[in-house]
């Protein structure tokens, strides 16, 4: 199902957040590490090959996604991943696709233009990515995705999540308990109001984005890899407890990733989450809170002696109710709150000179809101909402000295075989959609925000995608 298909956000980031480019020389290697780790962790070896999970599962793609499409879940799409990708009503080949193309247009050109493109009206392939998914038996499941970044022209690792699942019961009532390692903060969670999975679900390198984002809104990912111990209790709680540690730098570069960036953990970061689902409103509900506490030596820096602390906590609730054949209403919510004392990088001389206390200790918060009308199963309506705002710093945010910014989203999608009605077979499925997102704000004023005369709405964009996934 869609729901490892990679979300394709790229996002902009502060100077200690960025992710660069790796040489394509490792492509071979990557393909084969990340093909081999899939196949190790989901192979059981008396069938010989595992299921892709429509196939597995026997249902169409719209059973588990909202809109026939990833991957946003359904009731029924959250079961399956919390019970280990493992249900399954035949076998067949582990392995899936999916490409993304666009066209985008931004209100200004952009200055200067992104490597291999014109300022505006950019025609692009903005993601090829190969999955190996699937369970095994009754307690191994899981997938692993390679992706190929068509605006940076390079390969990389994308989203792992790997489980070992057992069920039973406890105090009488129905549990699924299990261990997931995967190698992004949040990707493993069941609802789309945390930052993994969150709308929009696709976008472009080539679209701007706000600098200033919480460290576990993406800051960590493909950058760390974690160890995380849940339990699904009742179909009601969800609990979960673990942490992240950074693989070798070389690991990292031969993975495709910038092993400098953000830079590496300082021992494990633990992460927590709590989540409680039930009936409301004729629907689904959920509500819940997540947290992230995280030391890193900037740059893997270590000679400051410190290291920079960022402490992220967050609140999130979700809402789906069908409301007819093939009609349904989603909404997804998201509070972040994000205190952070960067001592390493003023010492470094990263941020200033360090002679400042607010060099050194700064607050964000981040709201995220989406509500979805799916009309017969084919057409889908969301409209989104973003604020970010934070304390003033003139060493991180300059010109403005401030990391607000705001703004609106608005998307329709087709999707005509998520039935799994497709004329290349069950396994093949297709979203068109059109995007337009609109700021109010953007890093910090509405207004020459970049002291170049550059205004929030010269970063609305409009943008055309297909997403095809087989």
């Amino acid at each position: 199902m869609a729901d490892c298909l990679r979300k394709g956000r790229f996002s902009d980031s502060t100077m200690l957040r960025m992710r660069t480019g790796i040489s394509r020389i490792w492509v071979f290697r990557l393909a084969a590490a990340s093909l081999g780790l899939a196949m190790a962790a989901t192979i059981n070896p008396p069938v010989g090959a595992v299921p892709s999970f429509t196939d597995q599962t026997g249902q169409p793609c719209q059973a588990c996604h909202v809109g026939g499409f990833g991957p946003q879940l359904t009731d029924f799409g959250r079961e399956f991943k919390l019970g280990g990708y493992t249900m399954r009503a035949k076998a067949a080949l582990p392995i899936a696709a999916m490409a993304v193309a666009s066209f985008t247009h931004t209100a200004r050109d952009q200055n200067p233009p992104a490597p291999y493109f014109t300022a505006n009206d950019n025609a692009a392939l903005d993601q090829v990515s190969l999955f190996i998914a699937g369970g095994a038996g009754q307690h191994v499941g899981g997938f692993s995705q390679i992706t190929y970044d068509g605006v940076a022209r390079q390969f990389h690792w994308d989203n792992l999540d790997l489980r070992v699942v057992n069920s039973g019961q406890v105090l009488g009532k129905d549990a699924t308990y299990g261990l997931t390692f995967n190698n992004s903060p949040t990707v493993q969670d069941p609802w789309n109001s945390t930052p993994a999975w969150g709308f929009p679900y696709t976008a472009s390198a080539l679209a701007p984005t706000p600098g200033a984002a919480p460290l576990i809104d993406g800051g960590l990912a493909q950058t760390v890899v974690g160890l995380s111990a849940y339990g699904w209790f009742n179909h009601h709680l969800y609990l979960e407890a673990g942490g992240y540690s950074s693989p070798a730098a070389g690991t990292l570069s031969w993975l495709g990733m910038d092993p400098s960036s953000p830079g590496d953990l300082a021992g494990i970061a633990p992460y927590g989450r709590i989540g409680y689902q039930l009936m409301l409103a004729g629907g689904t509900a959920h509500v819940g809170a997540f947290g992230l506490w995280a030391n890193i030596n900037p740059g893997r820096d270590r000679s400051s002696g410190q290291s920079d602390h960022y402490a992220d906590i967050g609140a999130d609730a979700s809402w789906q109710r069908t409301v007819g054949s093939g009609d349904m209403i989603a909404a997804n919510l998201r509070y972040v709150h994000e205190t952070s004392q960067l001592r390493a990088s003023c010492a470094l001389g990263l941020l200033g000179d360090g002679s400042t206390v607010d060099c050194a200790n700064t607050a964000l918060n981040e709201w995220r809101s989406d509500v979805t009308y799916v009309w017969h199963g084919k057409v889908d309506v969301t409209l989104g909402g973003f604020v970010t705002h934070g304390t003033a710093n003139a060493n991180l945010y300059a010109p403005t000295n401030l990391p607000n910014s705001n703004g609106v989203s608005a998307e329709i999608d087709y999707t005509p075989w998520g039935m799994g009605n497709s004329p290349l077979g069950p396994r093949a499925n297709l979203r068109l959609g059109l995007q337009y997102t609109a700021y109010g704000r953007f890093d910090g004023a509405r207004f020459n925000y970049d002291g170049a005369d550059a205004h929030a709405a010269d970063n609305n964009t409009l943008r055309l995608f297909s997403w095809l996934a087989f």
